[in-house]
C-alpha cells in the first residue's frame, strides 16, 4: 500500500510542477497589447481556466496522497523504536574483572 501511494504521489508532484510550469505569469498579457495575437486554440483567455483547474485538482490529490503517506507511515511504528538498544546492551556496563593470582608455578625437575 504505501509503495503504490509513494509512486502516485511522486507522479502527482511531477504533473503538479509541469502543469505550474506551462501557466503564464500575470505579466504576459500585456505583450498582446502591442500586436499579439489575442486568438488562440483555448479561446480569449487562453489556457488559464482549463490549467488553473488542472492544477487545483492536482494540488488536491497531491496534499490527499500526502496525508495518506503519513497516516499509512506513522501506523507502523517509530523508527526510532525499531533502531532501539536491545534489552541486554541496555543494562550497566560490566567493569573488567581483575585476574586472579595463582601461585608461582615451580619449574619441574631438573
Amino acid at each position: 500500500m504505501e509503495v503504490v501511494l509513494t509512486v502516485l504521489h511522486v507522479l502527482v508532484s511531477l504533473f503538479l510542477i509541469s502543469v505550474v510550469l506551462l501557466q503564464r505569469g500575470k505579466g504576459a498579457e500585456m505583450g498582446a497589447a502591442f500586436g499579439g495575437s489575442s486568438q488562440t486554440i483555448f479561446g480569449s483567455r487562453g489556457p488559464a481556466d482549463f490549467l488553473n483547474k488542472l492544477t487545483t485538482g492536482a494540488a488536491v490529490v497531491f496534499m490527499l496522497t500526502s496525508l495518506l503517506l503519513t497516516v499509512a507511515t506513522s501506523k507502523s511504528g517509530s523508527v526510532i523504536d525499531k533502531a532501539a538498544i536491545p534489552a541486554e546492551q541496555k543494562s550497566a556496563p560490566q567493569l573488567p574483572q581483575q585476574p586472579i593470582q595463582q601461585a608461582p608455578q615451580q619449574p619441574q625437575g631438573k
